[in-house]
Formats: C-alpha cells, sequence, structure tokens
C-alpha cells in the first residue's frame, strides 16, 4: 500500500487509500455519508455504538484528523465536501443568506447559489448515474437524477414533507420512496428532533442504491448534529444518533449486496465539523447597538452601518458601505475598549487573514471566541449569559473542531491518515470514479485509478 501523503497544489490528498494491487476491483458506485458533526473519536475510540464504523477502521482507511473550512457550520463545510472549494470560492458562506433587516427563515438551499463545479456535475458529464438524498445545498440540481434534497418550510420548518416533496426529482419521487422505502411519513418522520429521521434517510438512500445502482450517491444524516447542540459532545443522545446514523450506514451496505454490486462499490464516511462544550453565550451585536450604528430592532425599513453574522463559534463583521472607515474604526474601538475578562473571550481576526481562511470575501473582521464560548447575533438583552450545550463555527485550527474520514470497498487500501483536508474529499471520490475532477485550485486530479 501506499502510506505516503502527496500533494496536490495546497490540496494534501491521502493517495494512499487507494489499493495498489493490480488484480484488485475498481470502484463503479461510490456512496458518500455526510454524519452531521461527525467527529474522529466516534471510530476511534471503542465507548461509541459504531461498529460499521469501527469495521471501515479496520479493514479501510481513516484519518486521525480532517480540518474543516471557515466557519465550521453545515452548508459550507458540505458544499466545500462536494467542490473540493473553500467558501470564498464556492460562495456558501453561511448556512442561512445575510439579512441585515431581519431574519426570514430562509437557508441557502438552492444549488444555483453554487458557483464552484461539484461532484455531481463531473459525474454527469462522464455519464454516471447520480443519487442524493438529504443533502444541503442541492434544491433544484438538474445534475443529480434521483433527488430528494434537504428542504425546509418557511411556515413550519420542523415538518419537511411539501417542501421535500415539491424539490425531489423525478417529479413524484418523494411518494414512491415513501410507498417502497419508509412508508407513509408523519412530520416527526423527517424532523431532526427525532433519531427516527435518520432510520428514514438511510432507508430511501439504500432504496435508491439496490434500484436504481447510482454511481455516485450522496447522503447527510443530521440527528447527531441536534443530539450535540443540545446535550454537548459527550450527551447520552449523542450514543443513540450515533448508533442510528451507523446503523444507517449498515443498510447501504446491505444495499450493495442486493443491487449484486459490493465487489464494485465503495463507501465513504465523513462530516462537516466537531463540536465544542458550551457555558456562555456572547452577543457582540449588542455592542453596535449601543453605539448607534445598528438598530435594536431590524426590519425592512432598519438602517444600519454594521451588524455581526454569528455563526456559534464566531461572528463576522459587515459593514454596509465597504469604504466607511469611520465606522470599522469605531468597532475596532468597541473592541478595544472593552474590559480585559471580556477581551479575554475572544480574539480578531483582520480582514487579510480572513481572505487568506478561504471564508466570505465581504467581511470586514471576525471574532474568534475561546472554547467554551458561542457567539449570537441577538441586538437587545444582556452581552453575555450562561448557556448549555454544544455549538461549532469556529475557526479550524484546533483538534476538537476537526471532522473525520473513513474510506471502504472497491479500491481502497488499508492506512491511516494523520491529517487531511475536507477540500481533499471531492478529488478522492473523482479519482475513485476514474473522472478528470479539477480542484478549487486549478490543480488537475488525474481520473486513473491506481493500479500500479
Amino acid at each position: 500500500m501506499i502510506k505516503n501523503i502527496i500533494k496536490l497544489g495546497v490540496l494534501t490528498t491521502a493517495m494512499g487509500l487507494f489499493c495498489t494491487n493490480a488484480m484488485a476491483q475498481k470502484s463503479k458506485y461510490v456512496v458518500l455519508v455526510s454524519i452531521d458533526g461527525f467527529r474522529p473519536d466516534f471510530y476511534l475510540n471503542e465507548e461509541y455504538p459504531t461498529p460499521n464504523l469501527k469495521n471501515f477502521k479496520a479493514n479501510g482507511v481513516y484519518a486521525q484528523g480532517v480540518n474543516g473550512v471557515f466557519p465550521t457550520v453545515t452548508y459550507p463545510s458540505h458544499t466545500s465536501i462536494v467542490t473540493g472549494a473553500t467558501p470564498a470560492v464556492h460562495g456558501i458562506h453561511y448556512n442561512t443568506p445575510f439579512e441585515p433587516n431581519g431574519v426570514t427563515g430562509l437557508w441557502n438551499s438552492k444549488f444555483s447559489l453554487i458557483k464552484a463545479k461539484t461532484i455531481w456535475q463531473a459525474a454527469k458529464e462522464a455519464g454516471l448515474k447520480t443519487a442524493s438524498v438529504s443533502w444541503p445545498v442541492s434544491e433544484e440540481a438538474s445534475v443529480i437524477d434521483y433527488n430528494i434534497p434537504e428542504s425546509f418550510s418557511l411556515k413550519d420548518g420542523l415538518d419537511r414533507r411539501k417542501a421535500t416533496s415539491e424539490f425531489a426529482t423525478p417529479k413524484g419521487f418523494f411518494e414512491e420512496v415513501q410507498e417502497h422505502a419508509t412508508g407513509k411519513m408523519t412530520a416527526m418522520d423527517l424532523n431532526i428532533n427525532y433519531f427516527k429521521m435518520d432510520e428514514n434517510i438511510g432507508r430511501i438512500a439504500a432504496y435508491i442504491m439496490r434500484t436504481y445502482k447510482p454511481n455516485l450517491l450522496t447522503l447527510h444524516l443530521p440527528t447527531t448534529d441536534k443530539a450535540q447542540h443540545s446535550q454537548g459532545r459527550n450527551g447520552d443522545d449523542v450514543k443513540l444518533a450515533l448508533a442510528t446514523a451507523d446503523r444507517a450506514i449498515g443498510g447501504i451496505l446491505e444495499a450493495f449486496k442486493l443491487a449484486g454490486i459490493q465487489d464494485s462499490a465503495t463507501i465513504i464516511v465523513t462530516g462537516d465539523h466537531g463540536f465544542v462544550d458550551t457555558h456562555t453565550t456572547m452577543s457582540p451585536n449588542t455592542w453596535l447597538v449601543k453605539a448607534g450604528l445598528l438598530p435594536a430592532k431590524l426590519s425592512a425599513d432598519s438602517t444600519w452601518k454594521a451588524i455581526f453574522q454569528a455563526t456559534g463559534g464566531s461572528a463576522f463583521l459587515k459593514v454596509k458601505n465597504k469604504n466607511d472607515k469611520a465606522t470599522i474604526q469605531k468597532v475596532y474601538e468597541i473592541l478595544n475598549s472593552q474590559p480585559e475578562y471580556v477581551k479575554k473571550q475572544y480574539k480578531v481576526l483582520d480582514r487579510e487573514a480572513l481572505q487568506k481562511s478561504g471564508c466570505d470575501p465581504d467581511v470586514v473582521l471576525a471574532l474568534l471566541p475561546v472554547q467554551g464560548i458561542s457567539m449570537r447575533g441577538n441586538t437587545t438583552g444582556p452581552l453575555m449569559f450562561k448557556s448549555v450545550g454544544g455549538t461549532h463555527g469556529y475557526y479550524p485550527d484546533f483538534k476538537e473542531i476537526q471532522t473525520g474520514f473513513l474510506a471502504f470497498g472497491a479500491g481502497i487500501g488499508n492506512t491511516v491518515i494523520p491529517e487531511m483536508s475536507l477540500t481533499d474529499v471531492a478529488p478522492v471520490i473523482m479519482k475513485l470514479l476514474n473522472v478528470p475532477f479539477e480542484s478549487a485550485t486549478g490543480v488537475a486530479i488525474p481520473g486513473v485509478f491506481s493500479d500500479k
């Protein structure tokens, strides 16, 4: 097995994951599973109920840590997974659109918002069949043949059935999977507060795999994220959610056998971010309100000069007029004038450092809180208050916020990757499928399976 890590431009791609046996079966089918809030310890530590993941670790390839993109939140991260690009390049900077006049409940769900080439597009151009279940930013993605996107209703965000039915393709596909895979669903059957959501998503994916045999299927399992937000990294529900996700993955493996493709199929499991236990919430927009830079109540008629877009583990400053140096200077003065015990809770990332990080290019500065502090966009109330649970969104430069990576099946060797990047995943998948793919850095990733 190739054990070394080969650098491709700024990408560090673990080429050691590819089997070098000339007689080995190459991959014709790749399933990419994202477990939301996936941490390496879920397969590195015995305490977690993940027999399928531990089997992949023992008999395939695993990473000790995967560095995410900034911010480490779901929608930018999932888009980086399928593009190999940072948020600055692919255009999905946050989970939700920037709404300085008040939050409407919209999410960045439309595929048309993605500015970089996706693995679905590359696969379709190569004549391959594609599918996806519950993947963020996949609504109205014509390059996905069988698609049950992650969709929300503005009227009732916890009842996803109507929105899912509307955006599923081909038309009537959501009704088809209910008839053949899950049974008729109620609102709670696609509700992130219940583990059965992952059960149903897994059943849908398994049905698609055994029925239509797509060459590329992407799958997002979200309830582990919900459990960690509620209870922190080690809550009881985290293990229950993990067990459900692991069983859904087992259903994919069974689907390979039922479809008769187990010898030419590969499964990759990764995630979007790790998690941090939190004890305090900070609302930096209250500073801006007090300074007269932001109204306390946001509406369509609001006039504002500056606002923080909070993403849990970070807060990004937007200025209405990018050339408004006086407002920018005022914000720095506010930050510098805080008591020492407040200033110890965060550090400031300036525009130059932000540009290097690959995040939203329109951001003036960002607040990076210490672990345990969560940022919110509140404009009223106290600056800081006690909170419980967990969050993510932090700058990806420490272990707890790393996600994981496992690969198992056709074309996969047996090795350990000490560290890789989330943007490495897309090129790896395209190499497995023998599809040429250009990374976000302009480096051509060869579409040739390693059989030397």
